[in-house]
C-alpha cells in the first residue's frame, strides 16, 4: 500500500486535514521545516524529500501551499499520485493580485510576527467557518513560524511553473476568493467551496478523495 503525505497549506499544519478520512490508509502529516532564504518551492520540496525519505509510489495530498510544494516534490521524485486542494498548479493559474504584489511588495515591509497576528484580517478571505474550526486556524496561524511565512509569501508571488506531474488531480471550490476556479484548468469544482472547504465541506472531499485513491 503507499504511504499518503498530508502537505498543509500557508499560515497552517497538518491539522487542516482533521476532518479528512483516510483511514485505511498509512499516513504521515509533513511539518513545516524552517526554511532558508535562499530556497525555492523546488528546494524546499527537496528538503522535504529527504527529510521524510519520500519514496517513488508514494501519493502527495497538497491543501494551498501544499499543493505548490506537493507539484514541486512530483517533478523531483514519480509519485503514484499528487492531489492539490484549493490550490494552484502552475502559475497561469495564480490569481491576478500575484503580480499587484510582486511590483510593490509591500510584504517585505512588514514584520514576520505581525502576519501570524493577521488572522481576524485574512479570515474572511477563507470563507465562513464553524466557531471550533475558527478556533482551529487562528490557533494553525498563532502557531506558524513568522519566519516560514513572510518566506513562503515570496517564494508563492514567485513562483514559477508550467510543468503538470503526471497522475495529477485537482479540487477546487467556486467560491475561493484566494484562488478563483475560473483560472483553474481541469480540475473537479466543488460548488460552494470556499478557500477552507476541506474543513466544512470535508464529507464531499472525502468522497472525491476516496474515488481518486481507488484509481
Amino acid at each position: 500500500m503507499s504511504r499518503i503525505y498530508l502537505i498543509a497549506g500557508l499560515g497552517a499544519d497538518t491539522r487542516v486535514y482533521n476532518n479528512i478520512d483516510l483511514h485505511d490508509h498509512e499516513v504521515i502529516p509533513v511539518d513545516w521545516i524552517e526554511p532558508h532564504q535562499s530556497d525555492t518551492l523546488n528546494t524546499y520540496a527537496q528538503k522535504l524529500i529527504h527529510q521524510y525519505h519520500i519514496l517513488p509510489n508514494s501519493i502527495l495530498i497538497g491543501n494551498s501551499l501544499g499543493g505548490m510544494i506537493a507539484v514541486e516534490m512530483a517533478k523531483q521524485i514519480p509519485v503514484k499520485k499528487v492531489i492539490l486542494v484549493s490550490s494552484i498548479k502552475t502559475n497561469s493559474e495564480a490569481p491576478g493580485y500575484f503580480s499587484v504584489f510582486r511590483a510593490l511588495p509591500i510584504y517585505k515591509l512588514i514584520p514576520g510576527k505581525l502576519f501570524t497576528a493577521m488572522g481576524f484580517m485574512i479570515k474572511p478571505l477563507f470563507g465562513h467557518m464553524s466557531a471550533e474550526d475558527a478556533w482551529l486556524f487562528n490557533d494553525m496561524l498563532k502557531n506558524s513560524s513568522p519566519t516560514f511565512v513572510k518566506w513562503a509569501m515570496g517564494v508563492v508571488l514567485h513562483w514559477k511553473n508550467d510543468i503538470i506531474p503526471p497522475n495529477l488531480f485537482h479540487i477546487t471550490g467556486d467560491k475561493d476568493l484566494v484562488f478563483s476556479f475560473k483560472r483553474i484548468i481541469g480540475a473537479t469544482i466543488v460548488k460552494g467551496g470556499t478557500h477552507i472547504m476541506i474543513f466544512d465541506k470535508a464529507k464531499e472531499i472525502n468522497k472525491l478523495l476516496k474515488n481518486i485513491l481507488k484509481k
